[in-house]
């Protein structure tokens, strides 16, 4: 097996409020990407999936655990590496497309400072040369040469997405971090963004984590998911198999609750637990209708059933969903 793009091991992401308890936003994740793959990373909202792409990129510090990323030529760096050297050329081959790209744009300066900015740093590039490279930014993503002037109140939502998928590849990363991207923009648009990041991570061999609440987009832009629950997945394996038979209940009520999906009324997710609720067991069992006394008792592993993994002593048949 090839060494993959991106490893993680055991990340630890603690958030450490000035008043109030200490919350393990993610406890233990593992992750491994190879170039070309698509990852979701899917669960309800605390779940941990934002925290988990901050980490992989550098931009959220570990309590414990490790990410690599690897270059084009073998080398395994360190996005939250001490050096600097070495920190810089692992963010490069890491791009980031936040949530709302809106309020990642600096509102005082035009576009061609949002990809710029990267370029001048981390390539040292000036002048025409800078230019050139801004404007060919924007054109691979479908945006054209008049928009290096435009500022980002100047440009519809679905433009915005854009110049944020631009200014993220602006380095030629070789991984690719989506964190709900096309959660705010009209159906149309969604369409149209999500056929330009297929096209583009097919032309440039790109390896993506994408994470998403919308199951039905999952369904069609990657080959494998995570399911993630209180900070832990509990279930994984190729996307296909993971949402047509979920076999931890948590992972079914996540289906269900997709009009898409399986369109019928939410059940067992519709009281959404604590996101610092840690107890001794499944972080789901007060909400699960197959619990059992163990499940309250101790943290279930990852353990195959078939085509995927799931955390549950007590698994869903696994047999489609409703």
């Amino acid at each position: 097996m090839s060494a993959p793009r991106l490893e993680a091991r055991g990340l630890r992401v603690e958030h450490r409020p000035r008043r109030g308890a200490r919350v393990l936003a993610l406890d233990g994740f593992d992750l491994r990407l190879a170039s070309g793959e698509a990852v979701a990373l899917v669960g309800e909202s605390g779940a941990g999936k934002s925290s988990a792409a901050l980490a992989l990129t550098g931009l959220l510090p570990l309590a414990a655990g490790s990410v690599r990323v690897r270059t084009d030529d073998g080398a395994a760096l360190d996005p939250a590496a001490a050096r600097a050297a070495e920190r810089r050329r692992a963010r490069r081959e890491l791009g980031w497309v936040p949530q709302d790209p809106g309020a990642s744009l600096d509102p005082r300066r035009p576009v061609a400072h949002a990809l710029g900015e990267a370029l001048a740093y981390h390539r040292g590039l000036r002048g025409a040369e800078l230019a050139a490279r801004v404007a060919a930014g924007l054109a691979a993503v479908g945006l054209a040469a008049e928009h290096v002037a435009r500022f980002p109140h100047e440009l519809s939502g679905g433009e915005r997405q854009r110049v944020a998928l631009a200014r993220a590849l602006a380095l030629e990363p070789g991984v690719l971090v989506c964190d709900e991207i096309t959660s705010a923009l009209d159906v149309s648009v969604q369409a149209q963004v999500l056929a330009l990041l297929a096209e583009l991570r097919r032309a440039r061999e790109l390896a993506l984590v994408f994470v998403s609440h919308d199951l039905h987009v999952v369904r069609h832009v990657t080959e494998r998911a995570l399911v993630l629950l209180a900070g832990r997945v509990v279930e994984a394996g190729p996307t296909a198999a993971v949402l047509a038979r979920p076999r931890h209940p948590y992972t079914r009520a996540l289906v269900e609750a997709s009009p898409a999906l399986a369109p019928r009324p939410l059940g067992a997710a519709e009281a959404l637990a604590p996101l610092d609720a840690r107890g001794p067991g499944c972080a789901f069992a007060p909400r699960c209708a197959r619990a059992e006394a163990r499940c309250r008792a101790e943290r279930p592993p990852l353990a195959p059933l078939g085509e995927v993994e799931a955390a549950c002593y007590a698994p869903e048949a696994g047999s489609g969903t409703p």
